[in-house]
């Protein structure tokens, strides 16, 4: 793993916000994104990037997600999609190559380098899945980058 310390901008998310059981995850990021997709669609707008998920907290056996796609124009809420801004600001980052059951293990490394370099992390952070499942057949493929706002 080679976690890197990195300038964010600020960036619009057009996404659905639930707290979920992480055992409903893959229903839920399913959904999630198509409603997203659609609500973009209506507004005029397209994905500005890959879709991501943003961890508001830490997941313990539920996670509070907000789950969609970056827009690079105006958007507004709806009854089914939220609008959520990504802080700008000092961060690490990181890319997990292979199936998202190896997420975990990716995590604790991240949290080892975080403590090596004694740096304090933000309560919220985010994942962008930067290789489509549906086009990259082959889990071992899949590159999901870790964004993780410092305090």
């Amino acid at each position: 793993m080679k976690a890197e310390r990195v300038e964010l901008e600020p960036r619009t998310i057009l996404g659905v916000h639930e707290v979920i059981a992480m055992t409903a995850m893959t229903d839920f990021f399913g959904r999630a994104l198509a409603t997203a997709f659609a609500e973009a669609g209506k507004q005029g707008v397209a994905p500005a990037g890959p879709p991501l998920a943003l961890y508001h907290g830490r997941p313990t056996d539920t996670a509070d997600v907000t789950a969609g796609f970056p827009v690079a124009e105006p958007v507004t809420g709806t009854t089914d999609a939220v609008v959520v801004t990504l802080p700008g600001g000092p961060a690490i980052q990181t890319i997990h190559t292979g199936s998202y059951d190896g997420l975990a293990a990716t995590y604790g490394e991240l949290m080892e380098w975080v403590a090596e370099q004694k740096l304090e992390m933000g309560e919220d952070m985010w994942e962008e899945y930067l290789t489509d499942p549906d086009s990259s057949p082959d889990p071992s493929t899949w590159q999901t980058r870790i964004v993780w706002p410092l305090a």
